[in-house]
This record gives structure tokens, C-alpha cells and sequence, in this order.
């Protein structure tokens, strides 16, 4: 089994290390962080979004026992770890540090012999490829891709709705909105914020904010002309994105519904992206380990002008992504 290290255990990082021990994929030779090894048991142990996890978890001298796996603990604080003495084949990296080349080339000059970054790259020249699931991973060059950025979770959710109505429908052009949960970028309390908006208290108020998920889609698609922001609102985590897009083709609401169904019945999409046929609310979605979940009965044709919606749970569905890829490329 491939050598991997966690870098950043923090919300995603947590999660991406319990969707690989749900889904069998790899258990990590050592996590990263700045903080103590018993308040970073405790917390992964006890989630405030996700419950108690169901196996034991403790700290010990040298890391963690989980579950009875023995997981190593560096303290990233002074330096990173020596990943050429780990013999790490991949680090992931959840810091939110990595996105620029110089952040990311830091692991590879320690020894790794790959990087997943947990968030969308700056720009092109910042990462080797952005890899979608369910999109482009068979992309993939182990021998040109050693900086791989896996973009964010508002674009893993939309890039399967644009993918099925690009190819049945075609797009002539588009906006989207993303009613998304609460982040760390934000604080509890009024205070001033690099981000003006941020300033005001993440859980009392509603709070535009930008999205780069526009400029991560083009990176995948060079020619789609598609643009989008982000609010923010007093929830942990869901999140739903509505996208309304200019069609080349016409339109039904029951001709899109049926592509999406189709879509998510079959390879590649199937697994990353769902659909709902009912009216449920965002507590249908938590803990969902898809990209994308459609929601059915919300999409709306007027004219050419298709609206459709599509929920996520921007932790745990971009979570299982990440742990999915570092799999399938940490060989």
C-alpha cells in the first residue's frame, strides 16, 4: 500500500482521514499539525458536524491509535517532516497553504514524491493539473503531475452539473450563486477581517463572499464562460449551489432531469454525483459522501435559461473525494 501523510489536520483533513477508513482506502503513516497530540485525538474523535467515530481513539507518546491503526505525529511548528526518510509517496496537504507552486515544491524538496493540495491552486502555473473526480482523472500523469491540486468543494460540486449539461445541451454562457456553510475564513465574533464582509459575525448574519470555483471550471473547460459568488450563512456545513445557465440547445425541465439521472447511473459520474426526486431540506445532505446531489424538483426552464440546483456537503463530500484521488494517484 502507498506511503501517505496527512499535512493540516484540520476540518478537512480529519475528514478525508475518516472517509479512507470507511472506505478501506489507506490509513496514513503520520499526520502534521501545530497543535497538541490530545486535543487533536479528542477532536477527531468527537465532531460537532458528524458524532462520536465509531472506533477507539487515543493519543499516545508517538502519535495516535485509531481503531487500532498506529498513525505518527510531527509537529510542523519549526519545519516539515522529513518525507524522504518517511518514505512518503504522497503528502496531502489541508493547510490551505499549498495553493501557490513555492508552498506546494516545499514538500517535494523534503522528499515527497507527490503533493494533493486540498484547495484550489492560484493560478495554471501553481500547480502540475487540477483533477476533478468524475470529471478529468484520467488525466493523470504520474510522471508529470507531481503538484496536483484538486480545486475546492463548491467546484467539485458544480463541475459535474456543467459537465451533463454541457454535453447534452451545450452552454452558451452562465451565473451561479452558492448558499454555503460557514468557514474558519470567518469569525464568531464582529471584528475586522482582511475580507471587509468577514468582519461580521459568522453565525448571526448572511454574508456575500467570492468564489474562485469560476476560475478553477476554466482550468478544466479553457472556453466556459461561467461566473458565480458565494454567501455565506449560519449553518456548519451543506451547502447548495444554484447554476443558471443559457443553453445552446432547447430545453426541458424533464429532458435535463432525465440527463442527470442518466449521469449519475453510470461511469464516471456515478458515486460522485446523485439526485433527489423528493422536497428535502439540507439535513438530507449531511454526511453525504457525493460531490453533487441534484435537486430534481427545483430545476426550471424559462426559454433557453435552464436553473438548476444542486446540493453538498462541503466537508464530508469533498473529504471522500480527496481521500478517493490520493489512492488513485499516490502509486
Amino acid at each position: 500500500m502507498a506511503r501517505i501523510a496527512v499535512h493540516g489536520f484540520g476540518r478537512i483533513g480529519r475528514s478525508t482521514m475518516k472517509a479512507a477508513f470507511k472506505g478501506n482506502l489507506w490509513s496514513p503513516v503520520s499526520v502534521s499539525d501545530i497543535r497538541d497530540i490530545p486535543t487533536l485525538a479528542a477532536i477527531f474523535e468527537v465532531d460537532s458536524n458528524y458524532g462520536r467515530w465509531h472506533e477507539p481513539v487515543k493519543g499516545t507518546d508517538t502519535g495516535f491509535s485509531i481503531g487500532g491503526r498506529d498513525i505518527l505525529y510531527f509537529d510542523a511548528m519549526k519545519e516539515l517532516p522529513d518525507w524522504k526518510g518517511l518514505g512518503i509517496d504522497l503528502v496531502i496537504d489541508c493547510t490551505g497553504r499549498a495553493t501557490t507552486r513555492a508552498g506546494a515544491q516545499a514538500h517535494l524538496d523534503r522528499g515527497a514524491k507527490r503533493v494533493l493540495v486540498s484547495a484550489p491552486s492560484k493560478s495554471r502555473e501553481d500547480a502540475d493539473v487540477f483533477l476533478l473526480p468524475g470529471i478529468n482523472l484520467e488525466e493523470f500523469d504520474p510522471e508529470k503531475h507531481k503538484i496536483v491540486s484538486m480545486a475546492s468543494c463548491t467546484t467539485n460540486a458544480l463541475a459535474p452539473v456543467v459537465k451533463v449539461v454541457m454535453e447534452n445541451f451545450g452552454i452558451k454562457y452562465g451565473l451561479f450563486s452558492t448558499v454555503h456553510a460557514y468557514t474558519n475564513t470567518q469569525s464568531l465574533t464582529d471584528q475586522p477581517m482582511k475580507d471587509r464582509r468577514d468582519s461580521w459575525a459568522a453565525a448571526e448574519n448572511l454574508i456575500p463572499s467570492s468564489s474562485g470555483a469560476a476560475r478553477a471550471l476554466s482550468f478544466i473547460w479553457p472556453n466556459l464562460k461561467i461566473t458565480g459568488k458565494a454567501y455565506r450563512i449560519p449553518v456548519r456545513t451543506v451547502s447548495i449551489a444554484e447554476l443558471n445557465l443559457l443553453t445552446e440547445k432547447p430545453v426541458t425541465a424533464e429532458a435535463v432531469n432525465n440527463a442527470f439521472r442518466e449521469a449519475a447511473s453510470k461511469a464516471p459520474l456515478k458515486g460522485v454525483m446523485d439526485v433527489l426526486e423528493e422536497e428535502w431540506a439540507s439535513s438530507r445532505i449531511l454526511g453525504d459522501p457525493h460531490s453533487s446531489v441534484v435537486d430534481l424538483p427545483l430545476t426550471q426552464v424559462q426559454g433557453d435559461l435552464l436553473s438548476v440546483a444542486a446540493w453538498y456537503d462541503n466537508e464530508m463530500g469533498y473529504a471522500t473525494r480527496l481521500a478517493e484521488t490520493a489512492a488513485r494517484i499516490a502509486g
